[in-house]
């Protein structure tokens, strides 16, 4: 038994490290067919923090996600979007709360910061890197704390390295910002001056090299040119993953400005085509915001052009625009409604673009099972950045046909659509179906073995007798991907310890499946270093919703 068990381990540890060493492959192209930096168009992202971290957990947010790597990774995040990674010693206070520091008033290139050390951010990034998911940093090259002293960064008035008279909101003069005005131009860098240029190039090159650096998220880019960022990324990291944040109405462009009387595609599009990055789909935000279900299909990701689609990054909500657990809700400048936010995430999911999943809907607020299951679904059937997507507007809600490159998917949310039959050829299996029909996907390919339904409950498991020592954690293993395919690097670890030495998780398993598994005790940062697997037979159920499962080491 041992020894079976052995080759299977070893078998399912070969099989992940040639599947990580495809991607990797894959990766090396960096680019799509128009230049732009979108790494394979295959990316699934996951935003690794929420505005309230530095609160909630301050100084240890680091450590947290050095300990979530294999989870990530097993819930089938590709790449993750993490903080600035510069210290911010910023503070605001209204009376009755307090923050600061969540590196957006950023104070140097100094690493000790309020996520965590130097050290710790190594760790993360090393084991983050390691279970074969990519860290993009996030980038603030327009604002930082330019008043505080004693900055390793001196840039002293009157050289051309700051930008002076830009709190003038008409002023789009030479002298003044070379992109878009930025708000509270106090404070704001000329990334055009050479120095400065060189600074960020530079400081983009250390990420890279000493902090596994795949790719950066450039927060803001109101203040400094498209070109910029495209210079920066080839200077210092051309193949990387890159993806610009221009968050702005039309309208909010002056009269004279041709942006003014463009559409919110064609403005992000245009930012997209000078930076060859991709960038934030505010095209679809608007209208998941301002219009109906069926109005998202004039998102930047439903263009009918695939050199539009390609560079969609789509969200639901972000560390800005939605809540955050804890203080005041976080920021919540521009949330979605509640009600909307699964049709939301199913439609991102199974649609073109590069999807970013939010920390806080992930693995605070219990959206995790489904958007495990939409992940599962659009890996399966191959969908792309750049897939072909139809819209069906004969039905309510919203229907749609998107190929990818395995399998065909028929999308309907709120609709009144009767079975795929109506608007596809082919013969499809049901592979979603939730939320009193609301939710409906059906695929052309396999659905896993669960009789069609694409039914996902969820599981709580539990192990006994986990005694374990600093820098180990308590996981689940076994027979079915959810569970890593009996390989340690792909388990589950379970999170509860309020009854130490027990601990306890709930996963969102297939419905109807027979599961072996058992609790292994392993190394939060290697996978390959597990330290106790539990003793005799497997644990065995029936997957079903509410089944609890025990397991003792």
């Amino acid at each position: 038994m041992k020894t079976l068990l052995s080759c299977r381990l070893a078998l399912a540890a070969s099989s992940l490290l040639f599947s990580v060493a495809i991607a990797h492959a894959a990766d090396l192209t960096g680019k799509s067919p128009a230049g732009v930096r979108y790494h394979g168009g295959d990316e699934i992202i996951l935003q690794g923090f929420h505005w309230n971290v530095v609160r909630e957990a301050p100084n240890d947010w680091y450590n947290r996600l050095r300990e979530m790597a294999p989870t990530i990774a097993a819930d089938g995040f590709s790449a993750i979007w993490m903080p600035v990674p510069w210290r911010d010693f910023s503070s605001w206070s209204d009376g009755g709360n307090s923050g600061g520091g969540e590196g957006y008033f950023w104070h140097d290139f100094n690493k000790n910061g309020r996520y965590g050390t130097d050290a710790q951010l190594r760790q993360a990034s090393g084991a983050l890197t390691g279970a074969g998911v990519k860290v993009l940093y996030d980038a603030v090259p327009n604002h930082m704390n330019r008043g505080y002293p004693n900055k390793e960064i001196n840039l002293p008035a009157g050289q051309g390295f700051w930008r002076n008279d830009c709190a003038d909101f008409g002023n789009y003069a030479n002298d003044c910002d070379d992109g878009d005005r930025f708000i509270g131009g106090e404070s704001d860098l000329n990334t055009g001056h050479p120095q400065i240029y060189a600074m960020f190039r530079d400081e983009f090159s250390n990420l890279r090299s000493q902090y596994s650096a795949g790719g950066f998220r450039f927060d803001f880019v109101r203040g400094y040119a498209a070109e910029r960022v495209d210079s920066w990324m080839t200077d210092s990291h051309d193949n990387a993953f890159c993806v610009g944040e221009l968050w702005k109405a039309p309208s909010e462009y002056p009269s004279w400005d041709w942006r003014n009387t463009a559409s919110w595609q064609e403005v992000i599009k245009d930012w997209s085509d000078r930076a060859k990055c991709p960038v934030f789909d505010f095209a679809l935000k608007e209208r998941m915001q301002n219009g109906s279900i069926a109005d998202w299909r004039n998102g930047l990701n439903g263009n009918p052009n695939p050199r539009w689609r390609e560079v969609a990054v789509t969200f639901v909500d972000n560390h800005d625009t939605g809540y955050s657990p804890g203080q005041n809700g976080g920021q919540h400048h521009w949330p979605l409604n509640d009600s909307l936010v699964r049709q939301a995430y199913a439609y991102i999911l199974s649609s073109p673009g590069t999807p970013v999943v939010y920390w806080s809907h992930m693995y605070d607020w219990g959206h995790a099972p489904l958007i495990r299951q939409l992940i599962q679904i659009r890996r399966a059937a191959g969908i792309r950045a750049d897939s072909a997507i139809q819209f069906h507007t004969s039905y309510s809600g919203l229907v749609a046909t998107v190929s990818g490159a395995s399998q065909t998917l028929v999308i309907a949310l709120n609709s009144n659509l009767a079975n795929p039959g109506q608007v596809a050829g082919g013969s499809f299996n049901q592979a979603l179906n939730q939320d009193g029909g609301q939710l409906r996907i059906w695929t052309t390919g396999s659905t896993g073995g669960d009789g069609g339904t694409g039914t996902q409950v969820s599981v709580n498991f539990r192990c006994d007798n986990g005694t374990t020592q600093p820098g180990d954690s308590v996981y689940a293993v076994g027979n079915l991907a959810q569970l890593g395919n009996w390989s340690p690097a792909g388990a589950v670890r379970l999170t509860d310890v309020s009854a130490y030495p027990t601990w306890r998780g709930t996963i969102s398993l297939p419905a109807g499946q027979a599961v072996e598994w058992k609790c292994i005790v392993r190394s939060e940062a290697d996978p390959s270093q597990v330290r106790r697997w539990q003793p005799g037979s497997n644990t065995t159920f029936t997957s079903a919703a509410g089944v609890t499962t025990v397991g003792r080491l």
